[in-house]
């Protein structure tokens, strides 16, 4: 297991021995197993220095600050640095009524940010070399990938997750939950709780009603009991599916660069929200998944990619274009809530709706 694992590393140039990593450590079976394992790798000399984030969501009372304590603990016993942060993620949902995973999961990558810079600088390495590493594992992506059959998703969605993004990295996502309990019951030395507990174990994860947990207990059990390698198999198939959206993705690109021109840019980077942005009329003649794409990677542009993106706003924005690929004059419409979209002859323009009528007003005026 830790043969493939170091394989994924090298093959994915996930980082070097170099790179400061923060590992983000749960208290359960996958990121204990993780915590052990980049310790092993630091000491062999395959990652630069390694410190451990413990986050507190606050959220399961006692048995979150079991788990707080577990940690701190374990990465005592390691001999790592331990980040620990506790939010009230309750109260957070409650003054901003946001859904309760979505907000943890964003306060948490926050603080493992927030650690990262502080690990780089006491290291005096940039802060865009660090990783932040992550305990998924074949698991997490196989129920991803039903999650996202159940509810519907673009191609590129049944890839699951990636094995880099930006600065997270996830070196697991080749081996299974139980090649790494395997792993922490045969350790010398482990660490264990009062209770001779070697991980714990988040009760929430056996509630059936929450949508993973479902497909966790419910579903992917029965397709196990079709095919006992059902998270190899699946695995490589959507290997085979990241393999292609990378080849479009990078078309895709292309299209971007060839067609659609930024306003107000002034040299920032792309991915910061652009006042505006024109998409020619050539665009409209361009293969229809390129296009798909090209109008995803503009929204994100201004939205942000944590932000969901809806079908019926890239189906808004191709509307712009008639069935010749000809823009339509006349066309506006608001998505996303905020966005407006315009056409004429000569141009699809994209733009915040504040930015679209005060341009309108502008121009009836003169």
């Amino acid at each position: 297991m830790i043969e493939r694992i170091e394989q994924t590393i090298a093959q994915r140039h996930l980082f070097t021995s170099a790179t400061p990593a923060i590992v983000m450590v749960s208290g359960g079976s996958d990121s204990t197993a993780l915590a052990y394992l980049m310790k092993d790798f630091m000491e062999r000399g395959l990652v630069g220095s390694v410190a451990v984030l413990h986050v507190n969501h606050k959220i399961r009372g006692e048995e979150a600050d079991s788990d707080q304590r577990f940690v701190h603990n374990l990465a005592q016993k390691l001999d790592l640095p331990c980040f620990e942060c506790e939010i009230d993620i309750p109260l957070l949902v409650e003054q901003t009524g946001g859904n309760e995973e979505a907000v943890a999961r964003h306060e948490r990558y926050l603080a493992a940010h927030e650690a990262l810079e502080s690990l780089c600088r006491h290291v005096a390495v940039p802060v865009s070399e660090g990783r932040i590493v992550t305990a998924h594992t074949q698991d997490d992506r196989v129920e991803n990938f039903y999650m996202r059959s159940i509810t519907g998703t673009g191609p590129g969605g049944f890839r699951s997750m990636l094995y880099q993004n930006g600065p997270v990295v996830r070196p697991l996502l080749d081996v299974s939950r139980s090649d790494l309990r395997t792993y922490l019951e045969g350790f010398d030395d482990a660490y264990c709780d009062e209770a001779g507990n070697l991980w714990h174990e988040d009760a929430t994860n056996a509630h059936t009603d929450r949508f993973r947990a479902f497909v966790r207990h419910e579903i992917i059990p029965v397709a196990q009991s079709r095919n006992a390698r059902l998270l190899d198999t699946l695995c490589r198939s959507m290997n085979l599916i990241a393999d292609e959206d990378d080849f479009l993705d990078s078309l895709a690109r292309t299209v971007l660069e060839n067609h659609v021109e930024w306003i107000d840019d002034d040299g920032r980077d792309y991915g910061e929200a652009p006042g505006a942005c024109l998409i020619d009329p050539a665009f409209g003649t361009e293969a229809l998944p390129l296009k798909r794409r090209v109008v995803l990677a503009v929204l994100e542009a201004f939205v942000g990619k944590e932000a969901r993106i809806e079908t019926a706003s890239i189906e808004a924005v191709l509307s712009a274009f008639d069935d010749e690929g000809k823009p339509r004059s006349g066309y506006v419409v608001n998505i996303q809530g905020d966005l407006a979209v315009s056409s004429n002859k000569k141009e699809v323009r994209i733009e915040p709706m504040a930015v679209f009528r005060a341009r309108r007003k502008r121009s009836n005026s003169e």
